[in-house]
């Protein structure tokens, strides 16, 4: 069982990506998703990334909520 403590670096870390904070902030200006798009739809997701993101949302899984908040931060 994953007893972690889930925020958006560790979301990073789980997703293979740079979590410090300048990267972050880098990554959110960055990449941006329409409203009408789903976040596992963006364009940027590796197939590993993309399928973390499908199957934590589908499950509700503990990562579902740091998920939704990055969702936010790219719109």
């Amino acid at each position: 069982m994953d007893t972690s403590n889930h925020n958006i670096a560790t979301l990073f870390s789980q997703l293979g990506l740079d979590n410090s904070p300048e990267s972050i902030d880098k990554f959110i200006r960055n990449h941006r998703i329409p409203s009408d798009m789903l976040i596992s739809e963006a364009p940027f997701w590796n197939d590993g990334q993309r399928h973390f993101i499908e199957e934590s949302l589908r499950a509700d899984a503990d990562w579902s909520e740091m998920i939704d908040e990055l969702d936010t931060l790219l719109r």
